[in-house]
């Protein structure tokens, strides 16, 4: 009962402890790559915010950075779909580490190993109406590791934003025509 006991308690730390990683390492036959679930960040109307995606790379494997060194590597990219009335600006994406494999030591590889984080900015116009709105698009990657690289794969991102209503400035007269009214 003892030993059943300390294995239940393990079990529960080790997934306490994968906490926002909700899928276990697959490897090439599935997510390399996986997405921690996003804060709901409260973004106003009118103004722009930066949302932060973290993402983790299973151990074992790398992907090439957003900036491989060769035109030949597929580069990891971040596309988000089209919304109405929430603009979609610049993607930041992180520097890689220039690193070297077995597969040939003399040359080093921009990629990205572990975790990483990609930021979007994200932008609700004035008239968006207020409200939770969720947000979705793909990473495209391409997974290797120290002997192979494998097809490229594409996982589904989905982040929720909440959109707060533009504070009105008290005193401030609303726009008016500027040609004169008699």
């Amino acid at each position: 009962m003892k030993i059943l006991l300390v294995l239940l308690v393990a079990s529960a730390l080790s997934l306490f402890s994968a906490g926002a990683w909700s899928q276990d390492d697959l490897g090439p036959q599935g997510p390399v790559v996986k997405m921690a679930p996003a804060p709901v960040v409260t973004v106003v109307q009118g103004k722009a915010t930066t949302i932060p995606l973290l993402f983790r790379v299973s151990s074992g494997y790398h992907i090439n950075s957003n900036k491989p060194k060769s035109e030949f590597l597929i580069p990891t990219a971040l596309k988000i779909e089209a919304t109405t009335d929430i603009v979609i600006g610049k993607t930041t994406y992180p520097d890689g580490v220039d690193t070297s494999f077995p597969f040939d030591p003399d040359e080093k590889l921009n990629v990205y190993t572990g975790d990483f984080k990609v930021e979007v900015l994200v932008r609700p116009l004035h008239s968006v109406q207020p409200g939770k709105y969720v947000i979705r698009g793909t990473l495209k990657y391409q997974a290797c590791d120290n002997a192979a690289c494998y097809p490229p794969k594409q996982l589904p991102v989905s982040f929720d934003v909440k959109i707060a209503k533009a504070a009105s400035i008290p005193g401030k007269n609303p726009a008016q025509s500027p040609h004169a009214h008699q």
